[in-house]
């Protein structure tokens, strides 16, 4: 037995001495395996007819390693719509496997840093990665046209950097930046298309998250699907109204209990300045119960929460987040995490659930 272990020792060491000699040519191979496979990656080419809602972003302007800022991508038919672009959510979306050049346009539900702050890099990304000749239209309420032009100047210098040292013929110059597509809902009116083109049709809805004004949500429809964005609001019944019988309801949350006791915590602290700002986020949100009572209303077909308030670091408190949310609708709920892909085949009553992470 002690010549046997003594053999098994001297294999080990051999094999350990050989690891070290040869990590160099082991690293190179597979760096280069893991290259080959992520650039064949087709996530976008591999998705079924219909809406495919993939979450790039569940997270809030709390910090959260787990989650970028708030960001979903509608996908149907190869193209690709951005719902909000949040810091972080960029990346993401290339960990995911999405191609930003698929991008047709993005979408905006308010203007709040949090919403915006990931616009610069999907804007170069879809540029120059995706060979674009034409802006990245950004679609939005008034006031997104001063959103545009900002980052347009911001990134002015960067676009012409990539201009120089790839060349024209391979940085487009015409493709850079974005361009607005503002829009504006009159008072008292319920909903506007804003995108009807081969079969997709996008609407938009006002909502009240006040003093931030305009706010709206969206409603996508092609071949009888259809999936609804809150955006970021209080409870409304205009979003059950504009959910009525969706597939798939993507609603905001906010845990005002949680909040309560982080309020509280900050107070304790003698940190006046933030007890305040966690007092005042809890009176232009929806709780997860409020939500679960929205998809109840709307009879949407799924509820997807997203924006998730407070971080959650760890999934022993999900329970706690959804508490009474079972009560209130007793349809499915997913807490929304970066990576998750909802399919809604064309023309069928299946929703289909993945992970892309």
């Amino acid at each position: 037995m002690k010549k046997l272990g003594l053999v098994v020792l001297i294999l080990l060491l051999l094999a350990g001495a050989a690891a070290l000699l040869f990590r160099e040519q082991v690293g190179d191979r597979l760096f280069a395996r893991a290259v080959e496979s992520g650039v064949a990656r087709d996530v976008i080419g591999g998705l079924p007819d219909g809406i495919n809602v993939v979450l790039c972003g569940t997270g809030s302007p709390l910090p959260d390693p787990s989650r970028a800022g708030p960001c979903s991508a509608v996908i149907i038919d190869g193209k690709m719509f951005i719902v909000d672009i949040g810091g972080g959510a960029v990346r993401k979306i290339g960990m995911i496997g999405l191609n930003p050049g698929a991008t047709e346009a993005l979408l905006l539900t308010h203007f709040h840093s949090d919403h915006i702050d990931g616009m610069g890099e999907l804007m170069m990304q879809r540029w120059a990665g995706g060979g674009r000749d034409a802006p990245l239209p950004v679609i939005g309420p008034e006031g997104v046209e001063a959103v545009v032009e900002g980052l347009n100047a911001s990134y002015a210098a960067d676009a012409q950097y990539r201009i120089a040292h790839h060349g024209a013929a391979t940085i487009l110059p015409t493709g850079k930046g974005g361009v607005a597509r503002p829009f504006a809902i009159a008072e008292g009116q319920a909903e506007m298309v804003v995108y009807d083109q081969d079969g997709i049709k996008i609407t938009a809805f006002p909502v009240d998250h006040r003093p931030i004004a305009p706010a709206v949500g969206y409603r996508f429809d092609y071949k009888g699907r259809s999936v609804v964005f809150s955006g970021d609001t209080v409870k409304l019944p205009s979003i059950a109204k504009a959910c009525n019988g969706c597939d798939l309801l993507v609603h905001e949350a906010l845990n005002a209990e949680m909040v309560g006791t982080m309020e509280q915590a900050f107070a304790k602290a003698g940190r006046k300045r933030l007890a305040k700002i966690m007092a005042d986020i809890q009176n232009y949100h929806t709780t997860p119960v409020e939500a679960a009572e929205t998809a109840k209303a709307g009879k949407a077909k799924m509820l997807v929460l997203s924006h998730i308030v407070p971080a959650l670091p760890f999934g022993y408190l999900e329970s706690y987040y959804l508490k009474g949310v079972d009560a209130a609708y007793d349809g499915p709920v997913v807490l929304g995490k970066d990576g998750m892909l909802f399919s809604l085949p064309a023309n069928k009553d299946s929703i289909e659930q993945g992970d892309l992470l």
